[in-house]
């Protein structure tokens, strides 16, 4: 009996191993990882804090043709010397993958649309958008075009093929971090990967549109109230290319002489049963505000005689940062500045003779068709009074423990249909049964253009590479060593009628179709202006004599007015002074508005907690700092000026509309005071712009008080707004939180609550370039490293780095701490 039951003990402890092993070592749920795999103490997330700050001395790597020299400075920038370029863009892509591996997988992944297969449900709705908007067909057809120049192929293969022997190196134990946490592995590196990473920028900063609320808008109020309201021009705003600039050029004019019919299909075409949700970022990030500086002062205005080149992209901050500072060195170039990781070359920098800077362009390249279809089967729509095919693409949808997805999507020739007719969107910029039409979805890439900036040496060979690019569409700020400095408004814009594409346009209607393409030396840009600067922050390019319509939602007129004004008043301007303007935190909307609103107000009707907040503004100088009250009470109350305005007025339940903007508000404050739109008219006394003052003051007060708490420290902007760096996926204590920031959207140093100045750049054009840069990050993508986020306490001080530009790898410089030789294999 004893021999027996001797071995009950550790047969049951042997099932309980087994049990907890199938337990811990599989996933269980879409937001914990294995336990077991994460725990492991040989391959589990321990490992991660010491795999890649080691830096290695030589290395053999199988597809490199000659040996590489890459030299590491004391912030673990990489600088590449090559001796051809197909090693140069392979040691790029090894580097930037033994950093950013992850990063890269999942942003290809996202606009793929396939972060479902790894993050389950969660994900299925932003893979759905998109796929339906056409990512993933549109990098297809990139990549397979693309591919087809020498430049682009040699350096895109290059480039894959560097990220695969970093890729080939890994072991469970090596993996980065996020793979262990969703569980699973990262695939071979391809050029449709690249592509769709440019694709993904593409989406960010070009797949913008107000076509449908603006036309619900005219639909209620009609077009005379609409071109008051929505001007193709901007009120108080300094345009791209400076006013007065001649046009030396006979501008084309569309096909056709017909006028397209507009569309009036109701409010509820557009909006199928009650509110329609914000779009949602794949990323997690929502509403983030999204703008750019740039600018070039000529050497006449500088101490030096130099020309300097500012930029500071404004985009959506996350952990790992969006940018991956490198240098690259060949025959061919020698270009130092940031790329975005999963693409090869350097997308904002300088080499030895040029500066290049990007601003988005905002200018209009996609349009809603809406369709007449045939019946519910949606196989035929109508054009030009003819029943044409549709054709249909199949998107099947992998999703990690779930359920299989398949989802139908009804194209025609204007393209897809995003959300069919009576579908809700995932967007509310989406017209259900409306075509998409987006310069995005084209088969050209950008990627000859950057590659040639990068090798520039002129003017002339600068102009000639832009002539490549055709999105997503940037202002290009450009100086050089020569003592040029120039700007293009650059890329590929549709030529259309004034107005067209403004609202949703009939599908039906051959007139309505885009009639060709600006002609690129037709494009906004201006060489060495008598001003001796040129500058853009995502301002209208031209003023009202330019010939052609690029569109009419950009940006308001607060930071170019700002950064003109700055410049205008230079005479021997410095580094520092640019640095100064780049951190400029004043809100010229607040300098117009104040003088005119603080008088409206009668102190003697205020509460203790009004006259204090009062008091803060009359004694504010517009500047938006961490310990100020003033800017907050100034947020509140003019959010509840512009809802007592407008609201009565646009306001439609379950219908997307577009409220005018802050220009327009402010127009009307300035010079209209009596404007009927000052009165609500869903009362029946006539309000003034004193009553509208006075009421609005009181409840931002109010506002202030039930979010922030009693008047105190608490409103404060430093604590009160707070800045969130996110990590990439949402994972918790992977990104940096509640980080006191100066500055706003409307202030030069134009940091939110989500986004900022993701690239702080200044050049010097000497005849050996010098820089300096920082951004709110670190080179490494390993939350573990040292290097994660050792950018982000400089950045929120406003300190830059120096940006060390090196010639030679044998060149003695104090920031260069290590080496690392790649060998071909023998």
């Amino acid at each position: 009996m004893h021999s027996a039951t001797q071995w009950i003990r550790p047969i049951l402890l042997s099932l309980l191993s087994a049990g907890l092993f199938v337990l811990l070592h599989f996933k269980h749920d879409n937001d914990i990882p294995p336990p077991g795999k994460f725990l492991n103490p040989f391959t589990g997330f321990w490992q991660n804090n010491v795999s890649t700050d080691v830096l290695p001395t030589t290395l053999e790597l199988k597809g490199l043709r000659e040996t590489v020299r890459i030299l590491w400075d004391d912030r673990r920038v990489p600088h590449i010397f090559a001796a051809n370029t197909h090693d140069l863009f392979f040691a790029q892509g090894y580097c930037t993958a033994r950093d950013r591996l992850w990063q890269m997988d999942f942003q290809a992944r996202a606009a793929a649309g396939r972060l479902s297969e790894v993050a389950g449900a969660p994900a299925l709705e932003a893979d759905r958008f998109h796929r339906r908007i056409g990512l993933n067909v549109a990098a297809e057809l990139v990549t397979r075009n693309s591919l087809t120049t020498p430049l682009v192929r040699d350096a895109v293969e290059a480039f894959c093929g560097g990220v695969n022997a970093w890729v080939n190196t890994l072991d469970e134990r090596s993996l980065p971090v996020e793979f262990k946490i969703l569980d699973y592995q990262p695939g071979e590196w391809t050029p449709l990967k690249t592509a769709l990473i440019f694709s993904n920028f593409s989406r960010t900063l070009s797949f913008s549109s107000t076509d449908a609320a603006l036309t619900n808008v005219r639909n209620i109020l009609g077009d005379s109230v609409v071109s008051l309201l929505y001007p193709d021009v901007l009120p108080f705003v300094d345009p791209v290319i400076p006013r007065g600039t001649p046009w030396e050029f006979v501008p084309a004019t569309p096909a056709g002489v017909s006028t397209p019919e507009r569309v009036s299909p109701g409010g509820s075409a557009y909006a199928p049963g009650g509110s329609t949700p914000a779009m949602e970022d794949p990323f997690g990030q929502r509403d983030v505000f999204r703008g750019s500086n740039n600018w070039a002062v000529s050497g006449t205005l500088t101490a030096s005689g130099r020309p300097i080149l500012c930029n500071d992209p404004h985009l959506g901050l996350t952990l790992p940062s969006i940018w991956y500072e490198i240098q690259l060195v060949s025959p061919e170039m020698n270009v130092y500045g940031v790329s975005s990781p999963g693409t090869p070359g350097v997308a904002i920098g300088f080499n030895k003779r040029i500066a290049f800077g990007v601003t988005n362009a905002g200018s209009d390249v996609l349009d809603w068709y809406k369709i007449t279809f045939r019946d519910s089967s949606l196989n035929e729509y109508l054009y030009q009074e003819q029943w044409l095919p549709t054709s249909k693409r199949v998107e099947v949808f992998d999703v990690r423990g779930a359920a299989t997805v398949v989802d139908t999507i009804v194209h025609t020739h204007h393209g897809p249909v995003v959300a069919g007719p009576g579908r809700r969107a995932v967007d509310q910029r989406i017209p259900p049964g409306c075509a998409l039409r987006w310069t995005g979805l084209d088969s050209t890439s950008s990627f000859d253009a950057f590659l040639k900036i990068n090798m520039a040496r002129t003017y002339g060979e600068f102009v000639r590479a832009l002539e490549g690019f055709n999105g997503p569409a940037q202002n290009f700020a450009y100086a050089d060593v020569e003592n040029n400095i120039a700007i293009w408004h650059n890329g590929k814009f549709p030529l259309r009628r004034k107005d067209q594409g403004k609202f949703v346009s009939d599908g039906t209607d051959p007139a309505a179709e885009w009639q060709g393409w600006v002609p690129r030396a037709h494009l906004p840009h201006v060489l060495n202006p008598p001003r001796g600067f040129v500058s853009s922050a995502n301002q209208p390019p031209a003023d009202s004599t330019y010939p052609y319509f690029l569109g009419w939602s950009y940006a308001g007129f607060e930071r170019s007015t700002r950064i003109n004004e700055r410049l205008r008043s230079l005479e021997k301007a410095t580094i520092e002074d640019m640095m100064a303007l780049q951190k400029d935190i004043v809100n010229p909307r607040a300098v117009r508005a104040l003088p005119v609103l603080l008088p409206l107000i009668d102190e003697h009707s205020l509460n203790p907690d009004e006259a204090k907040a009062l008091n803060e503004l009359k004694n504010w100088k517009s500047d938006y700092d961490t310990p100020l009250i003033a800017p907050q009470v100034f947020e509140y109350w003019w959010m509840e000026i512009h809802k007592s305005i407008w609201q009565d007025d646009l306001h439609q339940k379950g219908v997307p509309l577009l409220q005018p903007g802050a220009d327009v508000t402010l127009r009307l404050l300035l010079s209209d005071p009596r404007s009927p739109f000052i009165d609500n008219c869903d009362t029946p006394e006539i309000e003034t712009l004193e009553q509208v003052a006075q009421e609005s003051f009181s409840a931002a007060v109010r506002g202030l008080t039930k979010d922030l708490g009693p008047f105190g420290a608490g409103w404060s902007w430093g604590t009160s707004r707070g800045t969130n760096i996110r990590h990439l996926a949402q994972l918790p204590g992977l990104g940096r939180s509640r980080l006191q920031t100066v500055g706003n959207n409307t202030t030069v140093n134009a940091i939110t609550r989500g986004g900022g100045p993701s690239w702080r750049m200044v050049v010097d054009l000497d005849s050996i370039p010098k820089g300096w840069g920082v951004y709110p990050g670190g080179q490494s993508g390993n939350p573990g490293s040292a290097f994660y986020d050792n950018f982000v306490e400089g950045w929120l001080r406003g300190e830059y780095y120096d940006l060390v530009f090196l010639n030679t790898p044998e060149e003695m410089n104090r920031h260069v701490i290590g080496a690392t030789t790649l060998m071909v294999t023998q």
